[in-house]
């Protein structure tokens, strides 16, 4: 059996948890594959809203197994809290969750650098989130990390201090005002790797195969957002990681010639959290419109998100570097009000119109072309069938769909689980 993957298209928060949920009815295993607990996964169901940043957004469903992929970087503490989350909903984790082995582990002197580093730019901040992913994943390709396997190993805890001592004389070398209790640090996570131990670890990519083999169904769960890959993404203001169709096959241990469907993310408009270009932002009352009707705040730092309108030259660059068969947009529904909306089609790049996403997208450099498109007044949050939704609603999606050439199976007309329309059969 193939295995599918699920990606956001633009700098993350584009409602990937939801569509996780939504579609895990139709799978036997949620697999993680890159990533860390920057990541907020929302999803909203039965009256309340539940937010995941490392375990899959697959977890609220019986009978099904939720693993975190290879690809991952595990903070034991934040794990830990998700965990007790979990069962204070009397969801019973252990018998659908597992680990990969190969999964490396966030220390708390790498929350501690991250800071450091961060600090140590000034001005020049790329906006981390402070979780102490970038340093992971760097000691990761420095060969010094520390993986979930070595939990099992008797000298774990001796590779611990020796990387940890190691990190203490960075910090000092940045010479910034970072003022921390090391020992308080690693009291909370020595209590959040015993419990991480009582999980089940896995070696994750002959456990994928074994299931592939034997006709079960996966669907891989990206974290962030194309925009946002190591690679790919609006360099240095990215994650540290492939967040692009790739990084599943790194991050799981799957053959490229394994994936199966490729289902693209995005949201009706764009939006950003921290730092980095961001050609179609607005700084006027139709930008702060998207950012109140949307809420948009990160659900994992709270951070105020960036708005403007929707991306069409990223966008096509995101479906092109990610092969994605099917699209699924997300919150039509904070457009609603909106008399004219516009689509950046082009840039106008060092005086020149192109339509490919280009090396640097600076504000000295770009500046986006926008075609006008009708908005619709109607409230789509009720909406449950395709066929009611507005004409000027459709005209936008078909719009898209020529634009990209890529269908559009499912719109988003609200955060609640059943708040979502298919607009033709998945395939």
């Amino acid at each position: 059996m193939a295995v599918d993957l699920l990606l956001g298209l633009q700098w993350g928060d584009e409602g990937k948890g939801k569509i996780v949920d939504v579609l895990t009815s139709n799978y036997n295993i949620i697999a993680r594959f890159q990533g860390g607990p920057n990541a907020g996964h929302t999803l909203v169901f039965n009256g309340k809203k539940h937010v995941l940043h490392t375990i899959p957004s697959g977890i609220f469903h019986e009978g099904k197994t939720n693993l975190v992929g290879n690809g991952v970087v595990i903070d034991p503490v934040i794990f830990k809290g998700e965990l007790d989350k979990l069962e204070e909903q009397d969801v019973d984790y252990r018998k659908s969750l597992v680990i990969s082995r190969k999964a490396h582990i966030i220390l708390p002197t790498h929350r501690l650098l991250d800071a450091a580093s961060e600090a140590s730019k000034g001005k020049a901040k790329i906006g981390s989130t402070l979780k102490g992913i970038g340093p992971t994943y760097m000691d990761k390709t420095g060969r010094n990390g520390i993986r979930v396997g070595d939990l099992e190993l008797s000298d774990w805890k001796e590779r611990y201090r020796a990387l940890a001592d190691k990190h203490e004389s960075m910090i000092a070398f940045y010479d910034v005002d970072i003022e921390y209790n090391l020992k308080e640090l690693e009291t909370e996570f020595f209590k959040a790797i015993d419990v991480l131990k009582s999980l089940k670890f896995i070696d994750s990519e002959e456990y994928v195969y074994q299931a592939q083999k034997s006709g079960k169904t996966i669907l891989a769960e990206g974290a962030q957002g194309s925009l946002l890959d190591i690679d790919f993404g609006t360099y240095p203001f990215v994650t540290s990681s492939n967040t692009t169709a790739a990084g599943a096959c790194t991050g799981l241990g799957v053959a490229p010639n394994q994936i199966g469907e490729v289902f693209g993310i995005f949201k009706a408009y764009t939006t950003r959290v921290g730092s980095g270009p961001f050609p179609t932002e607005l700084f006027d009352e139709d930008g702060e419109t998207m950012s109140r009707v949307g809420n948009e705040f990160g659900a994992t730092t709270g951070r105020p998100r960036r708005c403007g309108w929707l991306d069409l030259v990223a966008l096509k660059y995101a479906c092109q570097v990610n092969g994605v068969t099917q699209l699924m947009m997300m919150k039509g529904d904070v457009l609603s009000g909106f008399k004219t909306l516009k689509v950046c089609t082009a840039y106008k790049y060092k005086g020149e119109v192109i339509e490919h996403f280009p090396y640097n997208i600076d504000p000295e450099n770009i500046e986006p072309i926008y075609t006008e498109v009708s908005g619709w007044q109607e409230d789509l949050t009720g909406m449950s069938e395709a066929s009611q939704l507005p004409k000027s609603l459709n005209d936008y999606i078909e719009f898209l769909e020529k634009e990209l050439e890529i269908p559009i199976t499912i719109v988003s007309v609200g955060p609640d689980r059943k708040q979502t329309i298919f607009r033709q059969q998945l395939a």
